[in-house]
């Protein structure tokens, strides 16, 4: 297992916060949102990372960063409620503002597969589906809507068509996001013939809390998300009409999630630790992939002595000051963000301000 910022064994964090990360098409750079409105490109040099670039077009703290792998362009997402498409131009990033016309925040960005387009789901209970015109130049945004609340997460289907959401009204949605003259022909369906933006062709309410995070499987033939109940949803929809295989997860919810194979979900939140699920017959927690090591692990009554000096000081001192607690896990805080990185390795970072490549699980 390697690591790029981290709390122990003498390795660097990035930032003291990371909202959001994204790699380049062969993971020599990152890009990474520092819980401010600046976007951080960082390349590789040696065995470290060394900053590259600094991006400040957004006015807010930027949510959503995607690396598009093909045409090596970035696009971001704000709570300014505008997003920016980045074009390397030399050694120099130029941005281009999309006006997504939302009136609340954007949570989250994600381009598709063909590159010819991009999603950006808002608080303003609708997802921009973000285009460029080539007459006028300009990127031009088409909203879906009939969401009760706020987007939080959004998956593109393989066939570059089919859109998920996950959003705070406890439901998970597929919806056609095709546009004609962009996409070069309809797909075939499991739901038959896709309008843009209609009624959401699936709608899945078996989460009892926010839908979290939202993905689709490689071949497309299924779709998992999770709950802020603590669960984690699986439906196989190849014949349409989903079939869902939920699995009740024992500790804290997840925040995001990612399919590595058509059998294996890595899932990651509160606790701190990617969390490996495997299709054996049904859906089911194999394991924690941290297994502990990252940081000194607390002695026995370590919890009720920190507790008891807290109180201690209150009493005697009027300080309420917390007493500092190192978790036995390599990432210090919850995860937020889930990628790919190459292979079957994958990334995790998180409010701990880490990024951490786990090369086995």
């Amino acid at each position: 297992m390697a690591a790029i910022g981290g709390g122990a064994g003498g390795i660097n964090r990035l930032a003291p916060c990371i909202t959001c990360h994204a790699w380049n098409a062969d993971g020599t750079k990152v890009a990474i949102c520092p819980n401010n409105n600046e976007i951080h490109i960082y390349a590789k040099s040696g065995n470290g990372y060394n900053l590259e670039a600094r991006l400040t077009e957004h006015d807010q703290v930027v949510t959503g960063i995607d690396w598009a792998p093909k045409s090596n362009r970035i696009v971001s997402c704000s709570h300014d409620r505008n997003a920016y498409v980045w074009t390397l131009d030399g050694n120099k990033w130029k941005p281009v503002l999309v006006i997504l016309r939302i009136n609340r925040a954007a949570t989250h960005v994600k381009w598709s597969p063909e590159e010819n387009k991009f999603a950006v789901a808002s608080g303003a209970k609708c997802v921009s589906v973000c285009y460029f015109e080539e007459d006028n130049d300009w990127w031009v945004s088409k909203h879906i809507k009939k969401h009760k609340s706020t987007v939080l997460k959004i998956d593109w289907h393989p066939n570059n068509v089919l859109l998920a959401t996950a959003s705070s009204d406890f439901k998970c949605r597929i919806f056609g996001a095709y546009i004609k003259g962009v996409d070069k022909k309809m797909p075939t369906t499991p739901f038959g013939n896709i309008a843009f933006g209609g009624d959401p062709l699936v709608e899945m309410d078996n989460c009892l809390g926010w839908v979290q995070a939202v993905q689709w499987s490689p071949s497309g033939n299924q779709l998992a998300f999770t709950g802020q109940d603590s669960t984690l949803c699986v439906a196989d929809v190849s014949g349409g009409q989903p079939r869902v295989d939920l699995v009740k997860y024992r500790e804290l919810p997840f925040q995001d999630l990612l399919f590595l194979s058509e059998d294996t979900i890595l899932a990651a939140g509160f606790d701190c630790t990617p969390v490996l699920f495997q299709k054996k017959g049904g859906w089911q927690f194999v394991k924690k992939v941290d297994t502990g090591g990252g940081a000194d692990k607390p002695t026995a009554g370590g919890e009720k002595n920190a507790a008891f000096k807290i109180f201690q000081n209150q009493v005697d001192k009027g300080s309420t000051s917390s007493v500092e607690t190192k978790l036995s896990t390599k990432h210090q805080n919850a995860i937020n963000c889930i990628q790919r990185y190459k292979g079957n390795a994958f990334s995790t970072s998180g409010i701990d301000g880490c990024i951490i490549i786990w090369d086995r699980y």
